[in-house]
Protein backbone atom coordinates (compact mmCIF):
# COMPACT_ATOMS: atom_id res chain seq x y z
CA UNK A 1 0.00 0.00 0.00
CA UNK A 2 1.85 3.51 -1.33
CA UNK A 3 0.42 6.57 0.23
CA UNK A 4 1.53 9.67 -2.19
CA UNK A 5 3.21 12.47 -0.44
CA UNK A 6 0.59 15.10 -0.21
CA UNK A 7 -1.87 12.65 1.26
CA UNK A 8 1.00 11.70 4.00
CA UNK A 9 1.15 15.46 4.70
CA UNK A 10 -2.58 16.06 4.98
CA UNK A 11 -2.73 13.02 7.65
CA UNK A 12 -0.07 14.73 9.46
CA UNK A 13 -1.49 18.21 9.41
CA UNK A 14 -4.88 16.56 10.62
CA UNK A 15 -2.98 14.83 13.10
CA UNK A 16 -1.48 17.89 14.64
CA UNK A 17 -4.48 20.28 14.29
CA UNK A 18 -6.52 17.06 17.13
CA UNK A 19 -3.29 17.55 19.12
CA UNK A 20 -3.12 21.12 19.64
CA UNK A 21 -7.03 20.97 19.95
CA UNK A 22 -6.65 18.46 22.78
CA UNK A 23 -3.72 20.74 24.08
CA UNK A 24 -5.86 23.60 24.60
CA UNK A 25 -8.62 21.53 26.14
CA UNK A 26 -6.38 20.14 28.85
CA UNK A 27 -5.17 23.84 29.80
CA UNK A 28 -9.16 24.69 30.08
CA UNK A 29 -9.51 22.15 32.45
CA UNK A 30 -6.31 22.73 34.71
CA UNK A 31 -7.77 26.68 34.83
CA UNK A 32 -10.71 24.93 36.25
CA UNK A 33 -9.32 23.13 39.08
CA UNK A 34 -10.73 25.03 42.52
CA UNK A 35 -8.12 27.06 43.91
CA UNK A 36 -8.58 29.62 46.19
CA UNK A 37 -5.55 32.44 47.07
CA UNK A 38 -3.54 30.08 44.33
CA UNK A 39 -3.38 26.89 46.19
CA UNK A 40 -5.80 24.00 45.34
CA UNK A 41 -8.83 23.15 46.91
CA UNK A 42 -10.17 19.58 47.11
CA UNK A 43 -13.64 18.57 48.05
CA UNK A 44 -15.09 15.51 49.93
CA UNK A 45 -14.68 12.76 46.99
CA UNK A 46 -10.92 14.24 46.37
CA UNK A 47 -10.25 13.61 50.11
CA UNK A 48 -12.12 10.26 50.42
CA UNK A 49 -10.17 8.78 48.11
CA UNK A 50 -6.86 10.81 48.85
CA UNK A 51 -7.50 9.36 52.50
CA UNK A 52 -9.09 6.80 52.11
CA UNK A 53 -11.64 6.73 54.87
CA UNK A 54 -15.32 6.73 55.09
CA UNK A 55 -17.35 9.97 55.08
CA UNK A 56 -18.34 9.64 58.90
CA UNK A 57 -14.62 9.60 60.04
CA UNK A 58 -13.99 13.02 57.67
CA UNK A 59 -17.14 14.70 59.00
CA UNK A 60 -15.70 13.83 62.58
CA UNK A 61 -12.73 15.49 61.88
CA UNK A 62 -14.50 18.65 60.44
CA UNK A 63 -16.35 18.28 63.80
CA UNK A 64 -13.79 18.29 66.34
CA UNK A 65 -11.67 21.04 63.93
CA UNK A 66 -8.59 18.87 63.60
CA UNK A 67 -9.54 19.37 59.34
CA UNK A 68 -10.10 22.69 58.71
CA UNK A 69 -12.60 23.43 55.96
CA UNK A 70 -14.50 26.13 53.15
CA UNK A 71 -17.97 26.52 52.60
CA UNK A 72 -18.61 27.50 48.84
CA UNK A 73 -22.21 27.58 47.83
CA UNK A 74 -22.87 24.90 49.85
CA UNK A 75 -20.14 22.57 48.76
CA UNK A 76 -17.64 21.72 51.13
CA UNK A 77 -13.74 22.05 50.19
CA UNK A 78 -10.08 21.98 52.35
CA UNK A 79 -7.17 23.22 51.23
CA UNK A 80 -4.50 21.04 50.00
CA UNK A 81 -1.94 22.88 52.63
CA UNK A 82 -4.15 21.87 55.43
CA UNK A 83 -5.07 18.43 54.06
CA UNK A 84 -0.83 17.95 54.25
CA UNK A 85 -0.95 19.20 57.74
CA UNK A 86 -3.71 17.31 59.02
CA UNK A 87 -1.69 14.30 57.79
CA UNK A 88 1.36 15.66 59.27
CA UNK A 89 -0.26 15.84 62.66
CA UNK A 90 -2.09 12.65 62.68
CA UNK A 91 1.09 10.42 61.68
CA UNK A 92 2.38 8.80 64.52
CA UNK A 93 6.07 7.01 63.69
CA UNK A 94 6.35 3.52 64.96
CA UNK A 95 7.18 3.20 68.76
CA UNK A 96 10.93 1.81 69.16
CA UNK A 97 11.60 -0.62 71.81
Amino acid sequence: MNIDRMEFLAWMERIIDRLDMLSDHIDDLQKKRNSIDGEELLDNQDLLQMLKISNRSLQRYRSIGKLPYYTISGKLYYKLSDVHQFIRESFNPPSTK
